[in-house]
Parts: structure tokens; sequence; C-alpha cells
């Protein structure tokens, strides 16, 4: 391929020559993150709240080569997914959207339905949405801003009922997480507490400004937003959302690659908050408007200056895992490749964003 978009195809063609890599290395185990001084992947045996992220880069790298092999290794990796249909976690759309969406397989179909029914039982109205849960410990009733990306496509996946939800689940989110002045940054996490109603949440980060999360909402609005075909997701309020989040986030007008936690500038960066937001912005450049192209050029220079800057050996680099706890700050991160290899594809005319 020649043209202005070669920077993009070499980056492509090497990160999912590299998944090939780490898929011998892991076998039927996932990978969670990998080492900057030796490269080697620290991996989990059920996929935690990541596993979605391997399945799809997985199925991406079939995409690419178009070999049985790889199509068949995905899918056995989907299949490995099932076991969370049932939990109870709202990171059921992190697991079980990411990992199905870009599988055109019977086999991946019938989870994802059987996962969107479940989510959807998993619905409380008085709460207006599906509770962050008990499966990856801590407290059931919370509300987090991981807990709202892929849950919404999944949800909405599920009739008309399933699209209801997934449009309360979201405005829920929205609502407690963007509460507060304009200059103030997102609250990404929240505990109900009964009577005294919801309350700040210290984890997954004790203070507002967790970039990641910011970077997850935008998604789930672009998502919903894609989505849009009727008055229950209040487009106009999405809209408004869209635009305090690209404000209070500065994904326009801030740094390329954010710090994992924006009130410590000088702490570690986090390359998956960059690519993750990128997706989120090329979605949003698939809508009519003034600013899409806007959204795209931006979305592209982050995307350039990732695959250039903190590449190295089909990894993206310098994600940060959690910062507040010092775990793994400078390294490669699965949904951070997910997300880079993603992106590129939607540059490169390879994946239709409308679809996952």
């Amino acid at each position: 391929m020649t043209g202005e978009l070669d920077w993009a195809e070499r980056a492509s063609a090497s990160l999912l020559h590299r998944v090939g890599a780490a898929a011998r290395a892991a076998g039927e185990r996932f990978p969670l993150y990998a080492d900057p001084v030796d490269g080697r992947w620290t991996t989990t045996g059920r996929g935690s709240w990541t596993g979605g992220f391997w399945a799809g880069l997985l199925r991406l790298r079939a995409r690419r080569t178009g070999e049985a092999a790889d199509r068949a290794a995905a899918a056995a990796c989907t299949a490995r997914l099932a076991p969370w249909a049932e939990a109870d976690t709202a990171a059921r759309g992190l697991i079980l959207w990411y990992g199905t969406a870009l599988d055109d397989g019977a086999e991946a179909r019938l989870l994802r339905e059987r996962a969107a029914r479940c989510v959807l039982a998993a619905y409380e109205p008085a709460l207006g949405l599906v509770p962050w849960g008990a499966a990856l410990g801590g407290p059931r009733l919370r509300a987090r801003a991981d807990g709202v990306p892929g849950l919404v496509p999944l949800l909405a996946s599920a009739g008309a009922a399933g699209e209801a939800a997934a449009a309360g689940h979201l405005h829920r989110h929205l609502d407690l997480c963007l509460d507060g002045s304009p200059g103030e940054r997102p609250s990404p996490s929240w505990e109900f507490a009964g009577v005294t109603g919801w309350r700040p949440c210290p984890e997954p980060e004790p203070e507002p400004g967790w970039t990641r999360g910011e970077a997850w909402l935008l998604l789930a609005v672009a998502d919903a937003l894609l989505r849009a075909g009727n008055a229950a997701w209040r487009p106009e309020r999405l809209y408004e959302a869209a635009e305090l989040l690209l404000l209070k986030g500065r994904f326009l007008h801030g740094p390329l690659v954010p710090p994992a936690r924006a009130r410590h500038p000088d702490g570690p960066v986090d390359t998956s908050a960059a690519a993750i937001g990128a997706v989120a912005l090329l979605k949003l450049a698939l809508l009519p408007g003034p600013r899409s192209a806007a959204y795209r050029t931006r979305a592209e220079d982050v995307l350039r200056h990732l695959t250039r800057t903190h590449c190295a050996e089909g990894l993206l680099w310098d994600g940060c895992y959690d910062a507040a706890t010092d775990t793994a700050t400078r390294h490669a991160l699965v949904w951070g490749d997910f997300f880079l290899a993603l992106g590129l594809g939607a540059l490169l005319g390879d994946i239709d964003l409308t679809e996952v």
C-alpha cells in the first residue's frame, strides 16, 4: 500500500504479527500485560475483565491473514469466554461485546445473545443501571465508568427492552460521572449507599481525572449516538455529554497521550487511554456535523503518534494498568493493543466501526 497511510499499514501489520507470537506463548491463557524489560506477558486463566480484547485481537489477526488456523484459534478463544455470561459484573460488556462483535460465526452470535439476555436480567430499574457487581471483588452496588463501554451495545442487542435498559444504564452513569461544574474532571466511580443515595467510591481511582475512565465514557457515548434511533436514547443529552467529555477530558486539545491521572501530570502516561479515545473520536467522526473532520484528524494524529513514539516490536508500550497501586505502569496492555489495532483498521478501511 502506498500513500499517506503507509505508516498505519505498517503498524497494523506489525501489531497483528506480534499477536501470533503472543498466542503461541500464552496457549489457552489470556495475556494481560507485557513487561517493558523482557517483553513477557503476565497471563490469566479465565481472562479477567480483559479477556474479550484478546479474543478481539485474535479475530483481527484472522481477518488479516485469512488463515483457517487463525480463524479457529480466534473462535476457540471466544468460546472460552462463555462462563462470563452469567457472572455478576458489568464488565461483561468489555468481555462479551468486544470478544464477540468482530466474530460473525454462529457460536459467537449465540454467546453474544445469551450474554445480552443475562445482562438484561441483571438490570435494576430502581437504580437505573446494571450494577458493577461482585464478581471481580468489592461492593456490588457500584457505578463505574468502565462498566459502560461494551455494555451499551450488548444490552441494545437484546430487543426493545434491552435498548431501553442500555439507554438507562448509560444515562445513569453520565448523570453521576459528569455531575459538577464544567471545569471538573469526571468522577469515575460511585457506590450506592441506601437511603443516602450515591456517593463517590475510591476504586478504581480515589479522585476525579482517571483519563482511561474518561475515554471509556466517551466511547460509550459515541456508540450510543451511532445507535440513537429513537427518543429513549435522548440524543440531545448524548450530544451534550459528548461535548462535555471532549472539553473535560481535553480529547481535542490536550496531550496526544494523557497522564494516567490528570491530577498527577508528572506520573505515568497511559497510551491505552489515548487509543480508546482515538477510536471514540473515529466513531464520532461518522456522525454528521461540522466537526466530523476535526474528530478524524485528531484521531489520526493520536494513532500516528502512538505508532511512531510508543510502539516497538509490534506492541504498544507505556500503558498504565493501575497508577494508584503502581501496577504495570509502563507496560503493553492487551486492551491498548486491541484499540490501537482497531483504530488503525478503521483508518485503513478494513473495519466498520458501526459494528464494534
